[in-house]
């Protein structure tokens, strides 16, 4: 990564992004130091224009930002960080430094394709989603099938609240059998975005 820190006299904007719900969280400055302490300890690490050092986010509030990319932009000269953040973000206890907050309710699904997906990588004793996978593709079928069932008898039969829970139990078995066939819940929403054109 060769980045054009002459631009602004050493520093360079760094955006820190949410990888889970993609808020944007904050903007902060970067010199050669501050990314390189960033990329060796995986936590990120500005330039603190107003202390004249560099700050790692999280050094005395403990709410450190847990790298997971980070990216150039074209020209060079902006950084595009992608963390999983702890705690709030900004000084003033908010989960951004625009007063927003950090929550995506429908990305949980990505986060809980990745969990499920270190369950099959790792197969742990104990887990109800390990004795999923060793029971095989068929039975695993058969639970999204049964769960299916008992989802339309909420809708026509029962109530809201059962329905939403008989619902999020197909969801789940859904991602099981998907993340045994080497795909992803994020195949269905492309599928779905493909037949919206």
């Amino acid at each position: 990564m060769e980045l054009d820190f002459n631009k602004m006299n050493g520093l360079v904007p760094a955006i820190i992004q949410d990888n889970h719900t993609k808020k944007v969280l904050m903007l902060g400055f970067m010199n050669q130091e501050a990314l390189d302490k960033t990329i060796e300890t995986g936590k990120v690490t500005f330039f603190s224009r107003t202390k004249n050092r560099l700050w790692t986010k999280g050094e005395e509030s403990g709410n450190f930002l847990n790298v997971v990319s980070i990216k150039e932009d074209c020209d060079k000269d902006t950084l595009l960080i992608m963390v999983n953040p702890v705690g709030p973000v900004c000084h003033t206890g908010t989960d951004t430094c625009w007063g927003e907050k950090n929550d995506e309710p429908i990305m949980f699904l990505s986060y809980l394709q990745d969990f499920i997906a270190k369950r099959y990588e790792e197969m742990p004793e104990k887990s109800y989603t390990t004795s999923l996978f060793q029971a095989g593709i068929n039975r695993m079928a058969q639970k999204v099938g049964e769960e299916a069932v008992e989802t339309v008898i909420e809708a026509t039969n029962g109530t809201d609240d059962r329905l939403i829970y008989e619902a999020s139990d197909m969801i789940y078995h859904l991602i099981v059998l998907l993340t045994s066939k080497g795909m992803r819940i994020e195949d269905l929403a492309t599928e779905l975005k493909k037949r919206h054109k």
